[in-house]
């Protein structure tokens, strides 16, 4: 005789993403950071970083030099314009940056243009009078390619 499993259905979909995360990164070099967007039916999004390998340890390197050379955000986004490579699977939105390309630029002594620096201060500065808050002084925030800084924990 044989038993049926009864399947019930879930709110959860944990399981799912991770095992799409999973596949998602076997089809990616190593020494890659992926950012996956998982869109929701609601409009919100779902975020899930993975690491290929050799990753982790090259983006928490990566993340080191860059606060070192006090490199900050606009420097980020413009590492990540010039290196990111997008796709998408569905309602899956997928952002790879190949670290080698990024850690070549920072060696290089590429970094954000002007332009895109001054308007970075001017988003900011807008921002927080929309939302009457005083902007802190300094630069825009080195957001991170590696575990660390980027989950801001341990691998």
């Amino acid at each position: 005789m044989s038993t049926a499993t009864l399947l019930t259905p879930s709110t959860d979909t944990t399981p799912v993403e991770k095992a799409a995360v999973s596949g998602i990164a076997d089809g990616f070099d190593p020494e890659t950071f992926l950012w996956i967007n998982f869109r929701r039916p609601n409009g919100g999004i779902r975020i899930w970083y993975a690491w290929t390998a050799g990753g982790t340890n090259l983006g928490d390197k990566i993340d080191g030099i860059a606060l070192n050379l006090s490199l900050d955000g606009a420097d980020w986004l413009h590492y990540a314009d010039r290196n990111a490579v997008h796709s998408t699977r569905g309602a899956i939105e997928i952002q790879a940056y190949p670290l080698r390309p990024i850690l070549a630029d920072i060696h290089n002594g590429e970094g954000a243009p002007a332009e895109r620096r001054a308007a970075i201060t001017r988003f900011v500065d807008l921002y927080a009078a929309e939302v009457g808050v005083t902007p802190q002084p300094g630069r825009s925030t080195w957001l991170g390619y590696g575990p660390q800084r980027v989950t801001g924990g341990p691998r």
